[in-house]
Formats: structure tokens, sequence, C-alpha cells
């Protein structure tokens, strides 16, 4: 209820100050340093899976790494995403049909990610949660054993292989829509989305309220699941399972 109410307030005292006739800013953090730390640790495990699944051999022990790290990093957003901060409560910026209207329309005002950013967001983490969930599983014949193929049969396991190759070109277009995202904003609208993700801060209306930060015990928490969701994705708590022969095309894609 608390936090419903803060998301609420946010956005309606984004939207008095918007209707001000000052043009005159101030910044304001809207992303809070767990937030910012969990993006670019993500963009730099994306960015190390892509390389080393595509550059394959001896690299993918680092492949596989860098899944799990993966899985660690969804697991802290999925956690914060419910108890973190303001802005980066899933509820705080879910695009809501009635919000994806406004936005059109160009009467949507708030802080933090506009609707359509959310979708692209929200989009991005399913489909890494996906690609994920079947790179565990994967095996392909050569060099790479996903940690949690002991789980399953050879059929299931050349199932996943498969579904591994092909979610991987929907991750590479949705990526590249992201960028081009960003472009558009940085050189048709002016708008940098990057300088606060780096600094946290944006320059907003003079007036705008800044987010409640997420309360310590929630981050602690946060982390804690996310390091238990990469300790279960390593598959080192599976013991004395027997090895699986799959039946996996080669050459996995990430």
């Amino acid at each position: 209820m608390n936090m419903r109410m803060n998301a609420d307030t946010l956005q309606e005292g984004f939207d008095r100050t918007d209707g001000n006739a000052s043009a005159e800013t101030i910044a304001v953090p809207i992303w809070d340093i767990a937030l910012r730390l969990f993006h670019w640790l993500l963009v730099a495990a994306v960015v190390a899976a892509i390389a080393t699944g595509l550059a394959g051999g001896a690299w993918m022990v680092w492949h596989g790494r860098a899944g799990i790290a993966i899985a660690g990093l969804l697991g802290f957003r999925l956690s914060w995403g419910l108890l973190g901060s303001e802005t980066a409560l899933f509820r705080a910026f879910l695009p809501t049909p009635a919000r994806l209207r406004a936005y059109l329309k160009g009467r949507w005002h708030g802080v933090g990610h506009n609707p359509l950013g959310a979708l692209s967001v929200l989009a991005l983490l399913i489909l890494l949660a996906v690609q994920l969930g079947t790179g565990l599983f994967s095996h392909d014949d050569i060099a790479f054993s996903g940690p949690l193929t002991p789980l399953l049969t050879d059929e299931q396991i050349g199932d996943l292989t498969a579904w591994h190759h092909r979610v991987v070109n929907l991750l590479y277009g949705l990526l590249g829509l992201h960028i081009a995202a960003i472009a558009f904003y940085a050189v048709v609208r002016r708008k940098d989305l990057v300088r606060p993700m780096v600094t946290g801060k944006a320059s907003l209306p003079t007036g705008t309220r800044a987010p409640h930060p997420g309360k310590p015990a929630a981050l602690v928490m946060s982390v804690a699941i996310g390091v238990a969701v990469a300790w279960g994705a390593s598959g080192l708590w599976i013991t004395h399972a027997p090895a699986a022969s799959p039946t996996a095309q080669p050459a996995p894609g990430w």
C-alpha cells in the first residue's frame, strides 16, 4: 500500500511541476546506485556471453560463467523490482494501456522509464530469462554442457538447445532496437538517456520530488536472492547425477 502511494505521489508531483510555466530545471536523483550497478554489470555479462558464445571452443567455459552471472543479476532485479527504490519498482513503470495511450498522445509525464521504454525493458528482461533458461540445459556435443543438463533426458536437452539457438536471434533484434532507441533520443530529441544511468541524476523541472530510495534491508535481501539464483544456476548443488549423453546440435549461439 505504501509503495503504491509513493509511486502515485511521485507521478502527481511531476505532473504538477510539468505544468508550470517556468523552464528551470534541477538535477534530481532518479536511479539508485544498486539499479545502476545492475544495469552496467548486466551489459558487461551479456556482451561477454555473446562474444564467448560466438567464439566457441575454449571460450565456452566463460560463456557458461557469463550465463550464471546473468542468472544472479536477473534474480537481484526481480527482487529489487518488488522491494527496491521507487523508480526501480515494477509497479511504478508498468506499461499499462492507459499509460501507453497517454504517452503516444503526448500527455504522459513521469520520472524514470517512459511507457515505451518500460515495455522494452520488460521484454528484454523476459527474453534474457528465456535465453538463460534454455542455455542452462543446452549441450553442443563439443565444448559445452549446461550446468543443469544432468536433470533432463537427451531429447529434452536437444529441444532446449534448439530453442537456445532460435531465441538468440530475437535477443539480437531487441538489443539492436534498444540501442537504436537510445540513439534516437540522443540525436532527434536531444535527450541523453545514458548519462542518468551513470550519474543517477536527470534534469527535471524545479520542484520535482526525488523518488524514495530503497531500504538497506531490501537491498541485502535482493543481493542474497541474486547470489542464491546464481548458485542454483551453477548446478553445484547437483550431486551423484548420471552423466547425460545429449544429441543436441553443435555450435550454440548465445
